[in-house]
């Protein structure tokens, strides 16, 4: 009886360290994943300053969660956070970011963009806009603000 009680801890403690090793490999790609998507966003230009979105710290790679849907599509959280609580380009800046992640990522996913909590004043209706699919289409029409999107999201280079 013995025997048996020591080889079914033996089996119980095996299959916790494969369960272990699972999760910490399934955790190490969703924070390889997110890497990939803040190497995306970190380039764009803020549409009033000369600088990127990651050098005024309007996203960092914390802002970026990744979460695994099953059968190789992810959830993209994005959390960022405007320079000033009344940004009026708030709302372009999310545009932006839907725009070059819809683009640029080479996998299947869900994307959410929202107003890091407490950082805008306007934070409840922007988080509808720049996740409303119908709006972001709409806004993309427009001329101007398609212009705009595109020399925010162009890399310097391109």
């Amino acid at each position: 009886m013995e025997s048996v009680l020591r080889l079914a801890s033996l089996s119980f403690s095996l299959v916790l360290q494969l369960v272990e090793r699972r999760d910490a490999n399934k955790s190490t790609k969703m924070e390889e994943k997110a890497l990939e998507v803040y190497d995306v966003i970190r380039s764009i230009r803020d549409p009033e300053k000369p600088n990127t979105l990651e050098e005024l710290e309007v996203v960092t790679e914390k802002c970026v969660e990744v979460q695994d849907l099953g059968e190789d599509e992810y959830l993209i959280i994005i959390r960022f956070s405007p320079t000033v609580p009344h940004c009026s380009l708030a709302t372009l800046i999310g545009l932006c970011l839907q725009v070059k992640l819809q683009r640029c990522l080479p996998f299947k996913h869900k994307l959410e963009i929202y107003l890091s909590e407490g950082t805008h004043s306007t934070e409840e209706d922007i988080n509808k806009q720049i996740n409303d699919k119908e709006r972001v289409a709409a806004a993309m029409e427009n001329p101007n603000l398609r212009e705009i999107v595109e020399q925010c999201v162009t890399e310097p280079d391109d």
